[in-house]
């Protein structure tokens, strides 16, 4: 399991920009982010060195922000291992709320939510993927 960052961001030029720019000052380095909008808002999601840190920045400075516990899996680096991992997934009902990846040192990383951790957890065992946790991210972001 690994911290991620979501901030709830207006849809307005340079609020994005506002957080890239705090976590520059204070030498928090990103590892991934997504961003997903709707009309009104969108919701950053981020993966950073210093996830803690990172979440009382943001707050010190005005921005909403959660800091959680997302699962990560490291993938080979070849077409359809995250395919695979979700037809595992599928086969047991585990349903992901949300989900991204993103390759680090040729390594695939895949970041999901589940409500059901605890299965999640059994089913990443069982089937033998290697589950990250924040160090190893740093380790493979270095």
């Amino acid at each position: 399991m690994v911290y991620q960052l979501s901030i709830f961001l207006q849809n307005k030029v340079g609020t994005l920009e506002t957080v890239l720019r705090l976590f520059k000052q204070s030498q928090i380095q990103l590892i991934t982010t997504t961003v997903a909008d709707t009309q009104d808002f969108g919701i950053c999601r981020i993966i950073c060195t210093e996830p803690q840190r990172a979440y009382l920045v943001l707050k010190e400075n005005g921005i909403t922000a959660t800091l959680s516990l997302v699962q990560a899996i490291e993938l080979d680096n070849t077409p359809g291992q995250a395919a695979d991992v979700l037809q595992i997934f599928a086969s047991d009902q585990l349903e992901i709320s949300y989900l991204y990846s993103f390759l680090l040192k040729n390594k695939g990383v895949l970041i999901f939510k589940t409500a059901n951790r605890q299965r999640a957890d059994e089913l990443i065992a069982t089937h033998r993927l290697r589950s990250l946790t924040d160090d190893d991210l740093l380790r493979l972001a270095e």
